[in-house]
């Protein structure tokens, strides 16, 4: 009798055990968003995902957005989006969207399948218990003028209990990038990068990944051949000012940067349309993304 194909698999899971046993008991911030979210197959196998790496000891934490999932409710109520530097622009009516959209629908969503595939989630939002607090902020433009974006925010405080409680037992937090307003105490439309390296950098995660639908990042963007599978600080920022770097990578980028400073381990760009990208990045050598890390260039991916 053949065993080639158990002895193969069996290799995989040994190749796994060392990196089991180096991140049981460590926080992974694991941001959805993008059109990945609209893809059911993408979903389901980035939540088995996640569940295997809450059933291994790891201390998952979901934070999501749902922009296109936000645009289309309020073309369904008649409302046009509009957009300020690539900021959605949040009165009330779209806030009001916004808040029903991220925590009502895709947050109760995520932790429904969560439960379904054998793991414990419970969501964190202001129906729940928030977590995320912040203030409004404006964009600077062109000409230095700062332009107003309505209920947008950026977060300045994350309160980590109730994450850290439910990690503890053993339940994955789900948070939507919807924040509580210091000043008033309304909602903010927060941009779920920095909401994700917010909260990142709030439980000292080991890693921080984004799950994107783009191979990571590329020397040029037609060809995904011309990934960057490793890269520092300065190389990130040299980038950017090559314009390699740019578009809505850039803010996703900065915010990996702060949290690297405010002391996340490592930060995984990845393409979340690849089934099981999540395990394939964090339980194998090579990896499939772009790795961001302080000195990439002292070890191998994926060592610490």
């Amino acid at each position: 009798m053949n065993h080639e194909e158990e002895i193969r698999k069996a290799e995989v899971l040994i190749e796994a055990l060392s990196y089991i046993r180096k991140f049981r008991g460590k926080y992974v911030v694991v941001k959805l968003g993008g059109s990945v979210m609209e893809n059911p197959d993408s979903i389901r196998d980035l939540l088995i995902d996640v569940v295997f790496m809450q059933s291994v000891g790891m201390r998952p934490v979901v934070v999501h957005g749902g922009g296109k999932a936000i645009t289309k409710a309020m073309s369904d109520a008649g409302i046009e989006a509009r957009f300020v530097l690539g900021r959605r622009y949040t009165d009330d009516a779209t806030l009001n969207i916004v808040a029903r959209v991220l925590a009502e629908d895709i947050n109760t969503d995520l932790v429904r399948h969560i439960n379904k595939f054998g793991g414990r989630a419970q969501g964190l939002h202001h129906l729940t218990h928030p977590c995320l607090k912040g203030r409004q902020i404006k964009l600077a433009g062109e000409n230095g003028e700062l332009l107003d974006l309505g209920r947008v925010g950026e977060v300045n405080f994350v309160d980590v209990e109730p994450i850290e409680n439910l990690c503890l037992a053993g339940v994955v937090p789900v948070l939507p990038s919807v924040a509580i307003d210091e000043l008033d105490g309304g909602l903010l439309n927060v941009n779920a990068d920095t909401a994700a390296a917010a909260v990142a950098a709030a439980v000292n995660a080991e890693k921080l990944i984004f799950l994107t639908d783009t191979p990571g990042i590329l020397k040029d963007r037609n060809d995904p051949e011309s990934l960057f599978s490793s890269l520092s600080p300065d190389d990130c920022r040299d980038l950017i000012r090559q314009s390699v770097i740019d578009k809505g990578m850039i803010p996703k980028v900065e915010a990996c940067l702060e949290s690297l400073e405010k002391g996340v381990g490592k930060i995984h760009i990845i393409d979340g349309r690849l089934r099981h990208s999540l395990l394939i990045e964090i339980f194998t050598q090579t990896g499939i993304g772009t790795e961001i890390a302080p000195d990439p260039s002292t070890s191998a991916k994926n060592s610490d």
